[in-house]
């Protein structure tokens, strides 16, 4: 075909699909199904359109002598629809409920695959092969087809995560068992089970792994395009394409499980990677290109049906609608056996009754069905018998799930009430309606007295305001409990924080790696609202003033190794994070005053306020502990921030007046030139100085004053700077080794065994009496604020205190005077009034309250 006329029949189509959007709205028929409608028809016709006008005539015969094969459906059309689906996916949400989703992507079309195949194999007289074969191709659902039904008639969030993430995935599934029966079928030969298993496992799971890959290589790309939103959207379009291709014909995997991952990982990191205007005008970019995909692919899909029904029979139309019924009662069986025994075990938040009967009726086939169907009528080595029989079974179960599934959809969910608000959603936005048409009364009433609008004008717009407040039942927000009403106003300002992380992001006042962090645990932080409610916030606002596992691996290197990069790393990391969410805290108890009040009332919004304090009252805690710890860091982050706010704040009003035509387009991109140039001096990334060097640290010890410059060698070559993170447990036995600590900065508190505490500061010593008398003490001891400590081994005790008298005996006096200090604390405990001798250093003691070396004892 001349490359003229496939840009003609193209184009025709393309104008065409633009009007069956609002068509299908006006007919309320799902759009899937009013594109089959379309394409049969446009099947039917191209085969006589000799009444056509020469136009008409010339638009039909191109799209007659259209080669319409299954590797076009597969390699041209395929990987947009699964990575714009993934790409708009939640994948937070979709790992919530990953255990039903595997079930029904992956043991779903086993039990399929098995039912139809057993099942048409006794009733017909077609090989268990050929059988087995069209219930893979059945067996995957559609997810273009499934999710814009339910996204037309408004389903709930969860049960739309539920649908989608089976279609997404169900797919790798029967193309991998469908490959494993075509080569049955062409080789003759028949692979064990467990050779099917391991194949399609290697299938699966490389092809997760390549598409990760493949993922995260163009998440590191994007930082080299940004800036450049129009390469950026490319490479995106070419990650979906590169991906399917080299998973499928260079590494041996799936295609589709590569492009969904690779769609999954960009969808979640590609909003802090790239700038936040080039991620809106992506997700727009891909729903154009998602729709053009999906439009083109049912009218060539539908066009195929008269050809592939032209010799349909009536023994093929019982064995269809055999096919039917067999594949819903396995779909049943899913639905109605393993995933309610998944929520029993655990495995999976329950499914409620209500969407597992959408469910089940959910399993839409679609245009991925009709691909695998023609691509057994393109070998000729499959008997035509087995080819007819293929193509018009497949195609006639694709006809029977979209008219009787698809048209029963909406009817169900509206009939379950899937689409309505829950009674505390309707409740919100009846109040929300009452105060906003108050204010709204209020403001118009301004502007009619400011522009002398007339009383009779004034009135009548009255007269709505009116009408609109009486049809709304403004006491429903009152009958709410108050925990009801507290979950609410918790969900406003969860959902408020995350916005506002964003727009953090949006305005460049964090860089990328924060901005992820900061709306990862936005996001979880919200989930716990969500679950848990008042209770739920408490307990995730505690884990999220832990520390995170790289800063507990950063702990933990920096332990054994001293090696304290990844732990400087992450404790700027940190320090940033709390700094943000202080700032936001702040905002957020603003936000409920101003906003939340009016719609929940003042007894509901100072509980959510108390808890936003106390969630405000612990930032302000681990921040301070860290700007005390590290001032000069602590100011380096306050300069940056406000160095960005201020570049944010100047690139908006230059944009204004850009809006405004107060300056040329060439003017504002100079002016944006010398406002980066001009903040960029404050923005270089800060040093967190956490002086670990044994030099350094041994002299804040008082104990070493006063010591030769050779001993002082001897000590420092010895001595191993180590951090302890607040609230951080100090272990000073190691297995069969000992140690003892010097504090050179930061407070540790001692838990003895008689139920004391003693807190030790800055000089002072501790562990160091169960190196001197050899015993142990069971004494835990804690960091009470990042405090830097100086670790002495057992074996270099001893050595040090052999060869060095001087130490030896400023230790001997500490060991005396707290020995001293215990037996006193002993006696008065006990009420004793005669002394008994002091134990021997060679005997067992425990090392008390630590000395500074000064000569006066610490006592308890």
């Amino acid at each position: 075909m001349k490359i003229g006329l496939l840009v003609f029949g193209l184009a025709g189509l393309l104008a065409l699909v633009s009007f069956m959007p609002p068509l299908a709205g006006r007919l309320r028929l799902p759009y899937s199904v009013l594109l089959a409608i379309v394409g049969f028809i446009l099947g039917v016709i191209i085969h006589v359109h000799g009444w056509a006008p020469g136009l008409v005539a010339d638009f039909l015969d191109t799209l007659q002598h259209f080669e319409i094969s299954s590797e076009t459906f597969l390699f041209v059309f395929l990987p947009v629809l699964l990575f714009e689906t993934a790409l708009a996916t939640n994948l937070r949400r979709l790992m919530d409920d990953i255990s039903p989703i595997l079930v029904m992507a992956i043991v779903a079309v086993v039990v399929c695959t098995v039912a139809v195949g057993f099942s048409l194999a006794a009733i017909s007289t077609y090989g268990l092969v050929i059988c087995l074969m069209l219930g893979a191709i059945v067996a995957t659902t559609d997810p273009v087809a499934v999710v814009g039904i339910f996204r037309e008639v408004g389903a709930p969030r969860r049960l739309t995560t539920l649908v989608e993430g089976e279609a997404l995935f169900n797919d790798a599934a029967s193309i991998a068992l469908y490959s494993v029966l075509l080569s049955v079928l062409l080789g003759g030969t028949t692979p064990a089970v467990t050779d099917i298993f391991r194949s399609f496992m290697v299938s699966f799971l490389g092809g997760g792994l390549a598409g990760f890959v493949m993922g995260r290589a163009a998440i590191e790309l994007f930082r080299w395009l940004r800036g450049w939103p129009t390469a950026e959207v490319t490479l995106t379009v070419a990650l979906a394409y590169l991906t399917f291709f080299v998973a499928e014909h260079y590494l041996g995997v799936s295609g589709v499980v590569a492009t969904v991952i690779a769609g999954l990982v960009v969808g979640s990191s590609g909003r802090t990677r790239m700038s936040p205007t080039t991620f809106e005008q992506l997700e727009a970019s891909w729903a154009q290109f998602g729709f053009w995909a999906n439009s083109l692919i049912f009218l060539f899909a539908a066009m195929l049906i008269p050809r592939m029904m032209a010799e349909i029979t009536w023994m093929e139309v019982l064995l269809i609608l055999v096919v039917f019924i067999v594949t819903l009662c396995a779909r049943a069986v899913i639905v109605y056996g393993l995933l309610p025994l998944l929520g029993r075990v655990r495995l999976s938040t329950e499914v409620s009754p209500s969407y597992r009967a959408v469910m089940l009726l959910g399993g839409l086939r679609g245009a991925v069905s009709l691909a695998l169907a023609l691509a057994v009528t393109e070998q000729p080595a499959v008997p035509h018998e087995a080819r007819q029989f293929i193509a018009v079974a497949t195609t006639g179960f694709v006809l029977m799930t979209l008219f009787i599934n698809g048209l029963t959809l909406r009817p169900l969910i509206h009939r379950l009430g899937l689409n309505q608000l829950s009674p505390v959603d309707r409740a919100l936005r009846d109040q929300a309606q009452v105060v906003e048409l108050e204010a709204l009364r209020l403001k118009i009433d301004e502007i009619a007295h400011n522009e002398h609008v007339g009383g009779e004008v004034l009135d009548r717009l009255h007269a709505v305001f009116d009408a609109s407040q009486t049809g709304v039942d403004a006491a429903q927000v009152h009958q709410l409990s108050l925990d009801q009403k507290v979950a609410v106003g918790m969900g406003m300002l969860a959902g408020r924080e995350e916005k506002m992380f964003f727009e953090t992001l949006k305005a460049q006042v964090v860089d990328w790696r924060t901005a992820e962090s900061l709306l990862a645990r936005a996001e979880r932080l919200g989930d716990a609202v969500r679950s848990g409610g008042l209770r739920g916030f408490e307990a995730a606002v505690e884990g999220d003033l832990r520390y995170s596992l790289p800063l507990r691996l950063g702990l933990r290197l920096h332990y054994l190794t001293g090696w304290q990069g990844l732990l400087v790393r992450e404790l700027a990391q940190r320090f940033t994070n709390l700094m943000c969410k202080w700032s936001v805290a702040r905002r957020l108890i603003q936000f409920a005053r101003t906003d939340v009040q009016p719609l929940l009332g003042a007894e509901v919004t100072e509980i959510i306020i108390a808890a936003h304090q106390r969630r405000l009252t612990l930032l302000e805690g681990a921040l301070q502990a860290l700007a005390l710890q590290y001032p000069n860091y602590a100011q380096h982050l306050q300069e940056a921030y406000l160095a960005r706010m201020a570049r944010s704040m100047e690139r908006i009003r230059y944009r204004d007046m850009l809006a405004h035509n107060l300056i040329s387009g060439e003017t504002y991109s100079d002016l944006i030139q010398q406002a980066d140039a001009r903040w960029s001096t404050m923005e270089r990334p800060g040093a967190l100085d956490i002086t670990m060097s044994a030099a350094s640290l041994v002299q804040r010890v008082s104990m070493f004053e006063g010591m030769d410059a050779r001993t002082m060698a001897a000590i420092r070559r010895v001595l191993k700077p180590r951090l302890f993170m607040p609230g951080q447990e100090i272990h000073t036995r190691s297995g069969r080794s000992r140690a003892m600590y010097f504090v050179a900065s930061g407070a540790v508190v001692l838990d003895l065994p008689d139920g004391t505490t003693a807190e030790l500061g800055s000089g002072q010593i501790f562990g160091e009496m169960a190196l001197a008398m050899d015993d142990d003490f069971q004494a835990r001891a804690r960091s009470l604020g990042y405090s830097r400590l100086l670790m002495l081994q057992e074996r270099d005790f001893k050595r040090l205190q052999q060869r060095y008298p001087m130490l030896r005996e400023k230790i001997d006096l500490i060991v005396r005077q707290r020995l001293r200090a215990m037996e006193v604390w002993r006696q008065f405990e006990s009420g004793e009034r005669q002394h008994e001798p002091l134990p021997d250093l060679g005997r067992a003691a425990a090392p008390l309250v630590q000395g500074d070396g000064s000569g006066e004892p610490a006592c308890p």
